[in-house]
């Protein structure tokens, strides 16, 4: 009989629209509106797949995102995708679904040997095995390690599938449709606000929809919500990331359509948290056999499906909610045998007399292999057996708080529900209905029209009208969900105890772990990888946090809780990396000056995410040849450069003066208006982050200059100590680099050309001095002229707005006709700064080197605070064994020096190992002496050395005698762009 398992009517399924699908190669049906799950359970199938460690038969556990055990493959070859939870995976005509982690087959693994080593196959074996005399096997073990690591295999062929991002602003964001989530969201549309609704189903209503007396009333709601106009309604969307000032991440899952998934970034003023409740389970010998699972999750089978999870059912619980599912089983047809509660008292609800209830008494045992069929209950001793092939379990609720401790919100043990509840969030955060720890359908509805008015409040719109819609009086029980403080932790030696199902995690393995001197729950998760899977414990976090608590006789709430960080579910990578195109790219980005380098021969490299001309290729002339005539042109003419793309950061406010002395090394509250200053940064642990100059632009207004390769990580590095560090501070931070062309003009005859350009103006040295900054116009133009070098002669960086960048260019390129002008490249600029001993980020400052390391010890200021202050003070910054920078010239004045090259004291010998004293950071031809030279660092500095060394590379094996000597090769005392 096709599906067996399903009932005669009732779920919210499309049974006019039967779908094929198969599991394992067997062919199957279901309807529109199943689950994988719901489908296979329809069709009888509880064996699903085999467990991580153990290999032990599987079956599904849940009926949603908490599922441990249920992980399949669906589609095959480059539609494969692996580790799809069946209860969230949408039935689909010609859905092809497989088993994962059994070989040959499901039925026969043989990998289940693993069971048979469960004794020595504890927590933490892996650790003693292979860093114990065990290591010396290791190439014996990787084979065998390799081929067993990993629950499913990913695809080798490209992903054909297309993926797409977009963005969202919204006044308030509701995360869930349950009656909490649709109260706040109709209250706050109500008055106007943008309002962006999330659910990560199909269908709005979350648990609503488990009752077939609440269906209508959600009809209603839904009815209101979508003739709102601001309303905006994300369904089978998942929010996975709540990030700070309001940010949240969300993938959506879309169905018969040319993109698979879109991953929406969500900016929200307000957002609304009512993401509801996870029932936890008990944990008792052989509690993972198939047919053991979730009694809200046989409810929603029933309800929501129409579908009998099985024939004869037991129900196991600690609280009242177990009582609602067995009503439910009994309605549906299903034999309920037996309530086995926990508590020693029966509860006050209502019981069916043909059910019988059990307290004080616990299932000890669970018989079955592929699926369970029978139970072994105990009370007072005495033992009786259930024939059956369900056994419903019920721990009581945690509220699904993860989004919120992303925030980061605080959290405090409740112990009448024995779980965690929200404390303070924060500002523009609430939390409503079951994920608060309220229970019930008024109580949540109430909670939920509260939130949506606090919320946009808060937005600024007026009061909202109370909705007209009101919870149906019983339409959901009211039964409570308080928890006593029994331990869930069942003892018994029938079989394993697992408390985390999807890895294998039994009771015997975090008591070893306590055993060992583990005492942080953050410790125990790690040494035995509890709550570590694709469900990150959401079944399993609690029972594990009390097992400990209760071996270390503490108070659970002294425990504490795993941390919770995004993704809150697994998230693919397809959908973070976003559209795909025919050949792989980067992100570009070109100057506005562009256009005129293309024409003119430019021959482009990146530089960051910018595309840089590198040189000028004119009559055919190669790299070397191209860049020194260049740079010979602006030691003896004047060259011209696009350095638009280097980092430009506005800084404004109060104090923007203080928060650049906190930020550089050196002092910037004296620097005068109209000037400029070379700056140093340091990273907390006093290495060197960056350098550039920063101009007084007005009294609390500075322009930051970044290199180009830095200028977003500089960026990012400003706006967390602005934020998070000192968000008392009057100071406004914003990137203004694409706002600005820069052009660079340098070399003797540089003066002349800028009054060419600039007929009105004084330029001379008087009205603009090394250091000085000058705002002006050119043609109604707006213009700032700095006077800046990185070339070692007179120069000028010239900053026009974007849109003029082009004609700036050619005017100074019309101008300077007469006085032998020329564009120059990167690697002219390169020869120029490394002749000068100019550093550059990436080069000779790469994250290893300190201010003292690179002769800039001097701008460390004594009298103020700065990032990376304290770190100086280390002893090993101060060793004379040091890295420092020094200058290198090729003894023969030919032989190039390969950059990344070695130092060694002696000429390089195959086989003969040496010390290295250092290694070459940045090398070039010198125009000026007409030598190879480099920069590089050194053991000791320059002063150790009055004799060669040789500059090898590891790579290629070249080699180069140099002397050492001063970084700077031409013009030490700056005489030439100071004049």
């Amino acid at each position: 009989m096709r599906q067996p398992f399903r009932l005669p009517k009732g779920g919210l399924v499309d049974r006019s629209q039967r779908l094929t699908f198969s599991f394992n190669g067997k062919r199957l049906e279901g309807y529109a509106g199943d689950t994988l799950a719901s489908a296979l359970l329809a069709n009888g199938i509880h064996l699903v797949g085999r467990s991580f460690k153990y290999h032990r038969p599987r079956g599904i556990f849940t009926a949603g995102v908490e599922e441990p055990n249920a992980l399949v493959q669906v589609g095959s070859g480059a539609y494969a995708e692996p580790n799809l939870r069946a209860t969230e995976v949408l039935l689909s005509h010609g859905l092809e679904a497989y088993s994962q982690n059994c070989w040959p087959s499901l039925h026969f693994d043989l990998g289940a040997v693993a069971q048979w080593l469960a004794p020595i196959l504890t927590a933490g074996f892996y650790y003693k095995t292979f860093m114990g005399p065990g290591r010396r096997a290791w190439p014996f073990y990787e084979y065998f390690i390799r081929h067993a690591a990993g629950l499913g295999k990913a695809p080798e062929a490209p992903d054909p599938d297309d993926y797409d991002k977009r963005h969202l602003h919204c006044d308030v964001l509701v995360i869930g449709t349950g009656p909490a989530g649709l109260a706040a969201a109709l209250t706050a549309a109500s008055t106007g606000a943008r309002v962006v609704v999330a659910e990560e189903n199909p269908l709005l209503g979350g648990s609503l929809l488990d009752r077939e007396e609440s269906r209508e009333w959600v009809g209603e709601i839904m009815e209101q919500l979508v003739t709102l106009p601001d309303v905006f309604l994300l369904r089978q969307t998942t929010v996975f990331g709540h990030y700070r000032q309001g940010r949240f991440a969300a993938f959506q899952r879309l169905e018969n359509q040319k993109v698979r998934q879109r991953l929406w970034q969500i900016q929200a003023k307000q957002a609304i948290l009512a993401t509801g409740a996870m029932e936890r389970p008990l944990v008792f010998p052989n509690n993972d056999r198939p047919g053991v699972m979730l009694a809200s999750a046989a409810r929603r089978y029933l309800h929501r499906y129409g579908v009998q999870p099985g024939r004869d059912a037991v129900l196991f619980t600690n609280n009242d909610s177990a009582y609602a599912a067995a009503q439910d089983l009994m309605d549906a047809g299903i034999a309920v045998k037996m309530i086995v509660d926990l508590r020693p008292q029966p509860p006050a609800v209502p019981v069916p007399k043909e059910i019988e209830v059990l307290t004080g008494a616990k299932v000890f045992n669970v018989k079955g292999r592929r699926h369970m069929t029978e139970v072994e209950v105990e009370t007072n001793g005495l033992r009786r057996r259930l024939d059956c092939d369900l056994l419903c379990i019920s721990g009581g609720w945690s509220p699904t708080l993860h989004l919120f401790a992303h925030s980061p919100g605080q959290t405090r043990y409740e112990a009448s529900l024995g779980a965690w509840v929200p404390d303070s969030a924060q500002e523009g955060l609430q939390v409503a209905g079951a994920a608060s720890g309220v229970f019930g359908l008024e109580a949540c509805w109430r909670q939920g029209l509260e939130a949506g008015f606090k919320a946009v409040q808060a937005v600024g719109f007026p009061s909202p009208k109370k909705p007209e819609i009101i919870p149906p009086q019983g339409v959901t029980e009211e039964w409570s969900v308080t928890v006593p403080d029994i331990s869930p932790i069942i003892p018994g030696k029938k079989g394993p105890r697992f408390v985390d199902l999807q890895n294998d995690v039994k009771v015997e393995d975090i008591e070893l772990a306590l055993g060992e001197g583990y005492r942080s729950i953050e410790q125990v998760k790690r040494y035995t990888t509890l709550g570590m899977g694709t469900d990150q414990g959401r079944t399993a976090n609690i029972n594990g946090a009390r097992l400990a608590a209760e071996v270390l006789s503490r108070p659970l709430s002294t425990v504490g809780t795993t941390t919770f960080r995004p993704p809150w579910t697994p998230v693919t990578l397809g959908a973070v990396a976003g559209r795909k195109s025919e050949t792989p790219i980067a992100p570009l980005r070109r100057s506005p000056i562009h256009p005129w380098h293309e024409k003119n021969g430019a021959v482009f490299m990146p530089s960051g995410l910018w595309w840089r001309p590198h040189y000028y290729r004119i009559q055919g002339v190669e790299l070397v040849e191209a860049a020194t005539r260049e740079a010979r042109n602006v030691r003896h003419n004047v060259g011209i450069a696009d350095v638009s793309t280097l980092g430009k950061i506005d800084i404004q406010g109060a104090d923007a003066s203080e928060f650049l002395n906190r930020v550089y090394i050196n002092h910037w509250s004296k620097l005068a208006v109209g000037k400029a200053r070379y700056g140093v940064m340091l990273r907390e642990d006093g290495y060197v982050f960056d350098d550039g100059t920063t101009a007084r632009l007005a009294e609390n207004h500075y322009l930051m200059s970044t290199t180009t390769t830095n200028a977003s990580a500089v960026q990012s590095h400003l706006e967390f100590y602005q934020q998070m560090i000192w968000p008392d501070l009057d100071v406004k931070i914003t990137s203004v680099t694409d706002h600005w062309a820069v052009v660079a003009l340098a070399g003797p005859n540089s003066r002349a050309v800028l009054e060419g350009l600039f007929e009105r103006r004084d330029v001379g040295n008087q009205a603009l001095p090394f250091l000085g900054v000058m705002e002006t116009e050119l043609h109604g133009v707006q213009a700032r002229i700095a006077r800046l070098s990185f070339s070692g002669e007179r120069a000028y960086e010239i900053a026009v707005p974007a849109d003029y960048g082009l004609a700036l260019w050619e005017a100074l390129l019309e101008v300077g006709k007469p006085l032998a002008i020329l564009p120059y490249g990167l690697e002219a600029m390169d020869y120029l700064r490394i002749e000068k001993g100019h550093l550059v980020v990436g080069a000779d400052i790469d994250g290893r080197v300190s201010p003292y390391d690179l002769g800039l010890g001097g701008l460390c200021s004594q009298n103020k605070d700065f990032i990376g202050r304290r770190s100086l003070e280390k002893p090993a910054f101060h060793g004379k064994e040091r890295l420092k920078l020094a200058g290198f010239v090729s003894t023969d004045g030919k032989t190039m020096i390969t950059a990344g090259a070695q130092l060694l004291a002696e000429p390089f010998k195959k086989d003969t190992p040496q010390k290295s004293l250092g290694r070459i950071t940045s090398r070039a031809y010198s125009p000026v002496r007409e030598v190879p030279i480099a920069l590089g660092l050194i053991a000791g500095g320059m002063e150790a050395y009055d004799r060669p060394v040789y500059a090898v590379s590891p790579v290629t094996g070249e080699q180069a005698e140099v002397m050492v000597t001063s970084p700077h090769f031409y013009d030490p005392k700056g005489e030439r762009m100071k004049g």
